[in-house]
């Protein structure tokens, strides 16, 4: 995520029209983010805009910090939780900045590119390394920022180069060394790094075998998580030792409800949304598995979701 202070100024309404209406690339008003978010909740981002390319996202960026607007980054969407009361400044949605090129062994990305047609792709060029990720909903941009990883393999393991704008709307080049991944974290969360693209690097395989690889983990993932329901998918990080799951299971909150979120019955590491569920339904949810597990087990469980929009994190 990414966040530029914003100054009280009394012009600040004046600066905020002539922000969107002078704009190069088209920016609206008030848009609910429940119609962005894999969890179907949040309120209205008071600027929203989807640009396609490289240059679009750079102005944007530059755009918010010459007018000290707040700006966020997201892709899909898929691992968030926004707040009831909505988003302030400007959010820049990835999803239409997503080409995926060829180069021999590499596959150059842009960040809005969904892990899904990135897997597509490598299987395509029969390039194996990245089937781990083929069911993670999500973009490439957002994969990174996270070092987002399942069945054994992370972003971490395949990704060789980055681009990306730092705090000042710059562009500039990261190697894999110089983006100090780690579990479930990046560079990128330090700095305050907005993605473009990366480099990643594969190897040749069998496009049968890439082809069946992720069949099978697809269905390992549709038998065991709940796709069928609106989720921010898993909810907690996995502490040292420990399945999230099965704790919560053994703390007795599986199939627990508050509003219309529920700890899914079908996997209990993810809260679903299964009647109108609202952001604050999902914090309520997640802070009563937390103190239940900690009560139980002595473990904090820390949120592998981000928290948009709240005045505290969680």
């Amino acid at each position: 995520m990414m966040i530029v202070n914003i100054l009280n100024t009394g012009c600040l309404v004046e600066k905020n029209n002539k922000f969107v209406v002078e704009s190069k690339v088209p920016i609206k008003y008030d848009v609910l983010m429940s119609n962005y978010t894999y969890t179907l909740t949040g309120g209205p981002a008071q600027y929203l805009a989807e640009p396609k390319t490289f240059a679009e996202i750079s102005y944007l960026v530059k755009r918010s910090i010459e007018f000290e607007i707040p700006y966020l980054i997201l892709g899909n969407a898929s691992n968030v939780i926004v707040s009831d009361q909505g988003l302030k400044g400007l959010v820049i949605i990835t999803t239409h900045f997503s080409e995926i090129k060829n180069n021999g062994l590499k596959l150059i990305v842009d960040a809005g590119a969904k892990l899904k047609d990135i897997a597509d792709k490598a299987a395509e060029e029969s390039l194996t390394g990245f089937e781990f990720a083929c069911g993670i909903p999500g973009t490439l941009g957002g994969a990174i920022f996270m070092n987002a990883g399942a069945y054994g393999g992370e972003m971490t393991d395949i990704v060789k180069e980055i681009t990306a704008l730092d705090a000042k709307g710059n562009i500039k080049q990261y190697s894999h060394d110089e983006f100090s991944f780690s579990y479930r974290h990046s560079l990128a969360q330090d700095q305050n790094l907005v993605i473009l693209q990366a480099v990643i690097s594969l190897q040749v395989g069998s496009r049968q075998e890439i082809i069946t690889k992720m069949k099978e983990l697809n269905d390992r993932r549709a038998a065991r998580q709940p796709l069928e329901l609106p989720s921010c998918g898993s909810v907690f990080r996995r502490p040292p030792g420990h399945f999230v799951g099965p704790m919560i299971q053994e703390a007795g909150l599986q199939g627990k409800q508050i509003g219309g979120a529920q700890v899914s019955k079908k996997h209990a590491g993810f809260i679903v949304n299964i009647d109108h569920a609202t952001a604050t339904d999902y914090i309520n949810l997640i802070h009563l598995i937390q103190e239940t597990v900690f009560q139980k087990f002595g473990i904090h469980l820390k949120p592998e979701v981000r928290f948009l929009g709240f005045d505290e994190q969680s």
